[in-house]
């Protein structure tokens, strides 16, 4: 068993956290991913209490291993989902989108784990001040919303303001970049686009072949002029919006246009109107492994690279 803090703290065999992708983390890659050592994510996104419930039990019903639920709080069902975790006595909880503050008592009283996701050194040593266990820090290269700091840059800088753990996050998907990260101070990481393609992962076959032929320069940044720049493989539907985007239109607009359409990627597989969300490290994912496999490959290169 790997010895950093990470392990420990989460008590998995292996300090390899599944992204907390919407749509796409759901019970069956979450439970795939913990039995294989790593720590499960349940994306709770903008699912009703009801639903993330059942998905909470079904995970339950998969695995006996540590898993976690993934609260993005600007959620409007976010106040339920904090209790429910609670309720549902889920291990761990990763948070985006927002200050999980208000939260952290109950939870650390419900003996829950609070790993928030941060983009910055500033709201990093907030969110170790406010209670955090742990920090994933998601750098640029990472699929979807993203922020503006490459994770080769704001590691170390995030491990030299902080004491608590840091995960590593964005553009990592074998073990040299679990081991890269490591190099920069990180504990564990977080590894989101390779996982699309588990063969766990409910993701449609398209979307899945679309990832794994994808080449270095294949992802694209739409959104950055309305301060919500999001990460997702070129198609019509990034062309439409990054063309309107660029004569003015409002982010109210543009909204309309992509609304539902990271369901209808990862669901329909419509793979030219969908959002197929992925990180820039897609043009290193090949094929499609289960999720032992893929964490016993990422594990076994990393450690001919460093013994930690």
């Amino acid at each position: 068993m790997s010895q950093s803090r990470i392990s420990k703290l989460l008590n998995i065999e292996h300090p390899i956290v599944q992204g907390g992708m919407a749509w796409v983390a759901e019970h069956h890659l979450a439970a795939g991913v913990s039995n294989a050592g790593g720590l499960g994510i349940i994306a709770a996104a903008n699912a009703p209490v009801e639903v993330v419930r059942d998905e909470i039990r079904k995970v339950k019903e998969l695995t006996d291993k540590p898993f976690g639920v993934n609260i993005m709080l600007i959620s409007p069902h976010s106040p339920e989902i904090a209790q429910l975790v609670c309720e549902e006595k889920v291990p761990v909880v990763t948070t985006g989108a927002g200050n999980p503050g208000k939260y952290i008592d109950m939870w650390r009283e419900n003996g829950i784990k609070i790993i928030p996701v941060v983009p910055s050194v500033a709201l990093a040593k907030r969110m170790e001040r406010s209670g955090a266990d742990a920090l994933i820090v998601e750098g640029s290269e990472a699929g979807g919303h993203i922020g503006e700091q490459t994770t080769m840059v704001l590691v170390p800088q995030v491990v030299d303001a902080v004491s608590i753990p840091v995960i590593a996050a964005g553009g990592i998907a074998d073990g040299r970049g679990m081991a890269a990260a490591f190099m920069l101070g990180a504990e564990g990481v977080q590894i989101g686009t390779r996982f699309i393609v588990a063969s766990e992962s409910i993701v449609h076959a398209n979307y899945k072949q679309k990832v794994i032929k994808a080449k270095d320069i294949d992802t694209e940044v739409t959104g950055r002029t309305h301060g919500h720049p999001v990460r997702a493989l070129r198609n019509k539907m990034t062309r439409q919006y990054k063309e309107l985007e660029n004569n003015g239109t409002s982010f109210e607009e543009l909204e309309i246009l992509t609304l539902g359409a990271l369901r209808k990627a990862v669901i329909e597989g419509d793979i030219n109107t969908g959002s197929l969300m992925a990180g820039q490290i897609a043009g290193l994912v090949k094929k499609e492994q289960n999720c032992k496999e893929i964490i016993e490959e990422i594990i076994s290169q990393k450690e001919k690279l460093i013994k930690q």
